[in-house]
């Protein structure tokens, strides 16, 4: 009697309802990410077998074909070698998954879990004068509500060097801001928490800013014109915009490419601690 296949589909189900969203906690980036690794795949497979998604059997998915699918998205699709170390990345998550649901998909998943990250030369990341970021920040029209939201907005990204989808999902109970003691709160990738120390210029336009937004503590601090979330592109906006202003005062800007996590690594930022950071920055602002 033969052994009963195992479908993929059960188990995909399963992966993202159950150990992306509850176990994991995983952001809605990751899952949008790992969704589409696996929208690539199932079609791929169809294409290439015949098979359609709901019939399709774990064991089919081996370490040959998952080597075939990215080779697709690298040379057909012409994906970036980032790109699909990150849809390699997804697919060996899932099929670890599996192998503990699973005994009999281990050998399989061990052969998929084998496969290397393609080598590629990575980019330095660019950076900015403190010359420069003081440019940005000063640039913004503070006589406007949008303009006072963005000047604060990009000294908080200046002051804690956090990821901008950090900043943007900020909200009021994540703020103390006590003179002596300010900080703020930070959620970043694997849910890890940690707390950053304010400068008293930073902490003193939030002050100002948090009397123009909801006083409720899940109110959003930097909300958009119609009290949502921004988005990733609203903030590129907003920084180009300043950075258009400040070339005007600050010509250096004109040849480096800006963009939020470009703000992450400013030249001070690099070369001194945080404690002399803080003292050498906030009472320069």
């Amino acid at each position: 009697m033969s052994a009963p296949v195992t479908l993929v589909g059960p188990h995909l189900q399963r992966f993202f309802a159950e150990h992306l969203a509850v176990h994991k906690h995983a952001s809605p980036r990751t899952v949008a990410s790992y969704r589409d690794t696996f929208r690539l795949l199932l079609q791929f497979m169809q294409d290439t077998t015949g098979i359609a998604p709901t019939a399709l059997p774990v064991a089919k998915i081996d370490a040959d074909a998952i080597l075939a699918f990215l080779n697709h998205v690298e040379r057909n699709r012409r994906c970036s070698v980032r790109s699909r170390n990150a849809r390699l990345a997804a697919l060996r998550g899932f099929f670890r998954f599996v192998s503990l649901h699973d005994p009999s998909c281990l050998g399989m998943a061990t052969r998929i879990m084998a496969i290397p990250n393609k080598r590629f030369e990575k980019k330095l990341v660019g950076f900015l004068s403190r010359a420069e970021v003081k440019a940005l920040v000063a640039a913004l029209d503070c006589s406007t509500w949008s303009g006072r939201r963005d000047h604060a907005l990009l000294l908080t990204l200046y002051n804690t060097g956090a990821r901008i989808s950090e900043i943007i999902g900020l909200r009021r109970r994540q703020l103390y801001l006590d003179a002596g003691h300010a900080n703020i709160q930070l959620l970043g990738k694997g849910r890890k928490e940690r707390v950053i120390p304010l400068w008293d210029e930073t902490a003193r336009v939030l002050r100002g800013w948090l009397r123009e937004i909801d006083d409720a503590p899940d109110a959003i601090i930097f909300p958009s014109a119609r009290s949502q979330l921004l988005s990733r592109d609203g903030a590129d906006y907003i920084l180009r915009r300043a950075v258009v202003k400040a070339t005007a005062s600050c010509s250096s800007l004109a040849n480096k490419s800006v963009s939020p996590h470009v703000i992450r690594h400013y030249l001070p930022r690099l070369t001194m601690s945080s404690s002399r950071m803080m003292s050498h920055d906030s009472k320069d602002l």
